[in-house]
């Protein structure tokens, strides 16, 4: 048994050595979407390499990358493309931008979450949607919300929306959506913090679906695998209103191009939020891993290889999907992501 073992582990730390003696490990940080594919991920990778350890704090993604950034972490998980700074900063942590890794390994609706007695299968127009986040639209029974929704009795309550505290790419995306469909509206700088003051605010995804639950008229957004019994929106698309399916959200991609981003192993995307192609559910949250190509430790790059390599896996995709709802990515950006994970190594 010590010996087989060994042989698996040996296999999937991909040269790793010492696998059975002395207990290795790694850690990351970042997006809280994660964290529940995060938690599938390194319990899969555990059960096959029991003596190392691949911990992971969902701290949020911009608190995830500034610890990639300075190397306080051996990776990150970022809700978000890096922006210009950012970049920069991690690619001098990784040697030069061809030693940076920024790949997307996690793509997963964004849900309008909401609380409100009596009411199932709400539906919401862009503008609406985004009238009702800036504070505008402040009534359930206000007649934007009611045009949508001509069979559903709708209270007349006040709504409350709740926010993330934190900078979070989860946020990020949300408001990127907004300013691309409704820019008359949503007139806010698109970043990681929320803009709007006044509002109910909480702590990571976990925290927005728990004051979401707590209150009455409440409405927010979350991870789809986060909101649990919640009442979920269909939102505008084209002439339909589309839920947040896995489905949906991977559809999203098809419509999207790469951006020109500078580095061999960065694969970001510019998301087509104003899409009306059918059956499209453009908030989507598509989540990056930050690694780099070589480490100042064999055994810190054995274990990222072999880490990073199980994430994008068609088994450690399944394997998010079944626990997190998220959307598998396709076998063609497998190819192209396999050969980031290939070229990571020790610093010669």
């Amino acid at each position: 048994m010590r010996t087989m073992s060994a042989l698996v582990c040996a296999t999937l730390a991909a040269g790793l050595t010492a696998c059975g003696a002395g207990g290795d490990q790694i850690a990351g940080a970042g997006s809280s979407a994660q964290a529940a594919a995060m938690e599938a991920w390194t319990a899969g990778l555990h059960r096959n390499y029991a003596d190392a350890t691949v911990t992971y704090d969902p701290i949020g993604s911009g608190g995830g990358r500034e610890q990639f950034a300075a190397g306080g972490v051996a990776f990150g998980g970022s809700d978000a493309a890096l922006e210009d700074e950012e970049l920069e900063a991690a690619q001098q942590r990784c040697g030069g931008e061809d030693n940076l890794i920024e790949m997307p390994a996690y793509v997963s609706p964004i849900a309008i979450a909401y609380n409100l007695d009596g009411v199932d299968g709400l539906r919401l127009a862009t503008r609406t949607l985004a009238g009702m986040f800036k504070g505008e639209i402040t009534r359930w029974d206000d007649p934007a919300i009611a045009r949508a929704n001509p069979s559903v009795q709708l209270p007349a309550q006040r709504v409350t929306v709740v926010h993330r505290s934190d900078e979070s790419g989860t946020t990020e995306n949300l408001v990127d959506y907004l300013a691309s469909v409704a820019p008359s509206v949503w007139d806010f700088e698109v970043s990681g913090d929320w803009p709007v003051g006044g509002q109910e605010a909480a702590q990571g995804n976990a925290g927005v679906v728990d004051a979401i639950a707590s209150g009455q008229g409440t409405i927010g957004y979350a991870d789809a695998s986060q909101v649990r019994d919640l009442g979920v929106a269909s939102i505008q698309v084209g002439e339909e209103f589309v839920g947040p399916t896995p489905e949906a959200a991977a559809a999203i991609l098809d419509a999207s191009g790469q951006t020109d981003d500078p580095g061999r192993y960065v694969f970001t995307y510019d998301l087509a939020r104003d899409t009306t192609r059918s059956g499209t559910y453009p908030i989507v949250l598509l989540s990056y891993e930050l690694a780099c190509t070589r480490y100042e430790s064999a055994k810190d790059a054995a274990l990222v290889k072999s880490f990073l390599g199980h994430v994008i896996s068609e088994d450690g995709q399944a394997l998010a999907s079944r626990t997190s709802g998220s959307a598998p990515i396709s076998d063609a950006l497998r190819q192209d992501l396999q050969r980031a994970v290939d070229a990571i190594g020790p610093r010669s």
